[in-house]
């Protein structure tokens, strides 16, 4: 090696270039779709689907969040936190990407009785080569398991690159 090349080498390393900090990925919180844009966070209780006088379920729940995604990232994670739990409770929680074409994958399907105030980050799932994410949904709750209503909880979604 030529005495110029391990010079500039050396004085990249001295101010960082190469250094374990720049190699780690840089993750935004995504903003979730109709918040007012204050906190990337969102509380929300698991409701009951709203049901029809003969049975069936109609309506929309609150059991579905998106979060929008304005730019490519290479990877996403999703954050869940208990806010509130029932013992006897199970907590169905779904995730998925969404694509511009229309598509969507599933990366969380998980039945989960967490204890109050507990966390847990799923993920980094990649980016799908080829496809354009434009939304990651979360959903946290289902019409099955009447025990998960009133059980409230924080989510949030990160974009990484």
């Amino acid at each position: 090696m030529n005495v110029l090349v391990v010079s500039l080498l050396g004085a990249a390393l001295a101010f960082g270039g190469g250094s374990a900090a720049q190699s780690q990925e840089r993750c935004t919180f995504l903003q979730p779709i109709g918040g007012n844009g204050s906190s990337p966070i969102v509380s929300k209780s698991v409701g009951a689907a709203k049901v029809t006088p003969i049975g069936m379920a109609f309506g929309r729940t609150n059991w579905n969040t998106d979060f929008i995604v304005n730019q490519p990232y290479s990877s996403f994670k999703f954050f869940f936190t208990a806010n509130s739990s029932d013992a006897n409770a199970k907590y169905p929680v779904s995730g998925f990407m969404k694509f511009s074409d229309g598509s969507n994958l599933q990366v969380i399907n998980e039945l989960m009785n967490p204890p109050i105030g507990t966390g847990r980050m799923f993920g980094p799932f990649p980016a799908i080569p080829g496809k354009q994410a434009t939304q990651m949904n979360f959903k946290v709750g289902a019409s099955n398991d009447p025990g998960a209503q009133g059980f409230s909880y924080r989510i949030s979604v990160q974009g990484c690159q």
